[in-house]
């Protein structure tokens, strides 16, 4: 299974995308703004003066990540999970409306509101069966 998620978008308090499951549509989603991040010192962290990283309010770096389904104990469910996301750690798929929900994370939903997503829940609910019973090993996110 293969998601895309393409940032149509770029704002300086939020980011919209569009996410597509094995080439479809399947749903807008919301994260925090996209910046420019450099490891200067070669840490992997991005967090140092200088290279960009602002904690919970950074949209990940565009790259191919795996991704899994664990229990997350911050939300008391199972979430989709990316992996090995560079100078990031517990980046989840999941629901909510504003970037206020996101620290980093994609959140699902309509963006029929300007810097929102709405009607959140049922897409987390389905994107999450889908990836649980997807019937190949390697399921990635670009």
């Amino acid at each position: 299974m293969r998601l895309q998620l393409k940032r149509i978008a770029k704002r300086s308090e939020y980011t919209i995308g569009k996410l597509y499951v094995d080439g479809n549509y399947f749903c807008d989603t919301l994260e925090d703004p996209v910046r420019v991040l450099k490891d200067i010192n070669k840490d992997g962290d991005f967090s140092d003066l200088g290279e960009g990283k602002i904690y919970g309010k950074t949209a990940i770096p565009p790259g191919k990540y795996d991704i899994t389904v664990t229990y997350s104990p911050k939300f008391g469910r199972s979430l989709p999970r990316l992996k090995n996301v560079p100078g990031f750690e517990g980046i989840l798929i999941h629901r909510g409306n504003s970037a206020k929900d996101t620290a980093g994370c994609i959140l699902v939903g309509e963006n029929k509101v300007i810097g929102r997503v709405i009607n959140s829940t049922p897409y987390e609910v389905q994107l999450t069966k889908m990836i649980l019973t997807a019937e190949i090993a390697e399921i990635t996110i670009e």
